[in-house]
C-alpha cells in the first residue's frame, strides 16, 4: 500500500501531527514516512558565508566562516535526525521509515511523486517552526504544499480531538466531487457522521449537484445529511463546523483562478485560518 507523507519540524504542531498520523494510519492500515527538511535558511543565510567575503580578507577569517558554515550544517543535520527519531517514537507504529532532505520541502514532495511515490496522502501542520500563533498566519509551505500535490493534504490542527462526524464543503466542482467519491469509496471515513454542505441558492445547478452528490453517499451507506445554505461559502461553513460540532472538515481547494485570489482571497485559505479543526483538502 502507498505510504502516509508526514512532514514534521519539530514544531508546536508536531505533537498534532503525529496525532493525526495514528488515527489515518488506523483507518487506513497504510505504513508511514517520516519526512523532515533541512531548509536553505538553517545555514547562516543559507550560503557558505566565506563566498561572500572579498579577495582582502585574512586567510584566518576565511577559515573561521568556513567552520562556522559547515557547523550550523552539521548542527542542523543533527537537529533533523533528533527531530525524526522522536517522531518513531511518538508516532509508536510498526511500519514508520523515516527521510531527512536538503532544499525545498514542495520540491521534495515533487521528486518523490516524480520518482513514482506520490504516497496515499499528506499530513501537514497548519503552521511551522517560525510562524507566530498570535498573527494566524498559516505556515509558509502550507500553500505551496497544497497547490503542488497530486494527492489528498491532511492539514493537522493545534490539537488533535477523536474524530466521529466530518463535513463536505460542496462547490459542485471537480475537487469537491473528488472528496464525496473518496468519502463513498475510500475506508478512511467509513462509519463516520457526515454532513454534506453547500453554500448558494435553490434551484440552481449546485442543488441538483449537492442532491446527486448526496444521493452518491447514500448508495455507499454513509450516514449523511445535506444542506443547501445561504451566505457566502466561507461564512456558512465556519459557523456549521462549528454549530455541528465537525471534528474534521473536508473540502476541494482553490477553485477559482490564482489572479482572482490575489483579489478576492481563497475560501480555502478563509477556512484554514477560521476553523480549529483538521481540514482534508482534495485537488
Amino acid at each position: 500500500m502507498a505510504p502516509i507523507l508526514v512532514c514534521t519540524d519539530g514544531s508546536l504542531y508536531a505533537p498534532s501531527i503525529y496525532a493525526h498520523t495514528r488515527w489515518l494510519a488506523s483507518r487506513c492500515g497504510a505504513p508511514v514516512r517520516l519526512l523532515h527538511i533541512i531548509e536553505h535558511a538553517e545555514y547562516i543565510g543559507g550560503s557558505d558565508l566565506s563566498g561572500n567575503i572579498g579577495f582582502d580578507a585574512s586567510a584566518e577569517l576565511l577559515e573561521e566562516l568556513t567552520g562556522l558554515s559547515e557547523s550550523h550544517a552539521r548542527i542542523a543535520r543533527i537537529r533533523g535526525k533528533a527531530i525524526l527519531e522522536d517522531g518513531k517514537c511518538r508516532l509508536n507504529l510498526p511500519n514508520v521509515s523515516a527521510i531527512q532532505r536538503h532544499g525545498s520541502l514542495v520540491e521534495t514532495i515533487e521528486e518523490l511523486e516524480e520518482s513514482g511515490e506520490p504516497g496515499l496522502m499528506i499530513i501537514i501542520g497548519k503552521r511551522g517552526e517560525h510562524v507566530d500563533f498570535a498573527t494566524g498566519h498559516l505556515g509558509s509551505n502550507l500553500e505551496r504544499v497544497i497547490r503542488s500535490a497530486t494527492v489528498p493534504v491532511l492539514v493537522a490542527a493545534r490539537e488533535f480531538h477523536p474524530i466521529e462526524r466530518f463535513l463536505i464543503a460542496f462547490d459542485g466542482g471537480p475537487s469537491s466531487i473528488k472528496a464525496v467519491e473518496h468519502a463513498a469509496t475510500q475506508p478512511l471515513l467509513a462509519g463516520l457522521e457526515c454532513h454534506l454542505i453547500a453554500a448558494g441558492k435553490p434551484n440552481t445547478e449546485l442543488a441538483r449537484t449537492l442532491q446527486q452528490a448526496c444521493e452518491t453517499l447514500q448508495a455507499a451507506g454513509v450516514n449523511v445529511s445535506s444542506d443547501l445554505l445561504p451566505g457566502e461559502p466561507d461564512e456558512v461553513i465556519a459557523a456549521e463546523v462549528a454549530h455541528r460540532h465537525i471534528n474534521l472538515l473536508v473540502m476541494g481547494a482553490y477553485g477559482h483562478s490564482r489572479i482572482r485570489q490575489l483579489i478576492l482571497g481563497s475560501t480555502t485559505t478563509s477556512l484554514l485560518r477560521t476553523c480549529h479543526v483538521p481540514v482534508l483538502i482534495f485537488r
